[in-house]
């Protein structure tokens, strides 16, 4: 606990420590680490990608029943990366929100107001003592009526912002070096085509984690201009892809 200045300001998540950090809210961030998965996306001319690992952690779980993809509509999708029990009640939330939003104007909440809404649930969890973040990082895809595809992250501590392409968990930095070096020029973000969109995000995946991942080890979620709809790429479908990387390569 000996931490000098800092010692004894990460019991309360309310009090801030002389050098102005929360100590709890950092302990949330090393606890969506600390599970050991990475997801990235990115955002092209006319759709978004979404790319999570796949981990069973034991081989008597029915691989069907593990996911970090959720469906929040039918055309706003979500990559959430932490703690399992604190993603679903994560979901739970922005389906609730979605579905409030619809009954009260009639329309699909738009990508942009949902992720807000989210995060200021996230925020408020970080000034009340009787509560603690969420361990978990999500985000949230969705092609807009007025700007087209949207990719926003949230984090536990109430922070959300639109990105061109991101990651989240174990290996996020890394991720981020690795997308600064792909998604760049005055057109990031808006250039790629869906192939090349897949590629990107599938590629950073396995550069980061260093190894060659199987179709049944990846999670793939997309929207496009075309087929606005939220949905899973097939096993099938990511393994050409797999395969273009890797003859590409």
């Amino acid at each position: 606990m000996s931490r000098g200045s800092g010692a004894g300001y990460d019991r309360h998540i309310t009090i801030f420590s002389p050098e102005g950090r929360l100590y709890q809210v950092e302990y949330a961030f090393k606890a969506i680490k600390s599970v050991g998965i990475t997801s990235i996306g990115v955002r092209g001319k006319d759709s978004v990608v979404v790319v999570t690992q796949k981990k069973i952690p034991d081989k008597l779980i029915d691989p069907s029943d593990v996911t970090h993809m959720f469906k929040i509509t039918k055309y706003i999708g979500l990559c959430a990366t932490g703690k399992g029990p604190d993603i679903r009640n994560v979901v739970q939330k922005a389906r609730h929100a979605s579905a409030e939003f619809r009954h009260e104007f009639g329309y699909e909440i738009p990508v942009d107001f949902l992720a807000c809404k989210m995060a200021d649930q996230f925020q408020v969890y970080t000034q009340h003592a009787y509560m603690r973040p969420m361990a978990a990082m999500c985000m949230f895809v969705g092609i807009d009526e007025e700007k087209g595809p949207c990719l926003y992250k949230n984090d536990p501590a109430g922070y959300f912002v639109g990105y061109k392409a991101t990651s989240a968990g174990a290996k996020e930095q890394e991720a981020i070096n690795f997308l600064e070096k792909r998604v760049k020029g005055a057109n990031a973000g808006n250039e790629f085509t869906l192939v090349e969109t897949v590629q990107t995000a599938i590629a950073c995946l396995q550069t980061v984690l260093g190894e060659d991942l199987k179709a049944a080890e990846l999670e793939v979620g997309i929207v496009t201009t075309d087929n606005r709809c939220f949905r899973l790429l097939k096993t099938e479908e990511v393994e050409e892809h797999l395969t273009a990387i890797s003859e590409r390569d």
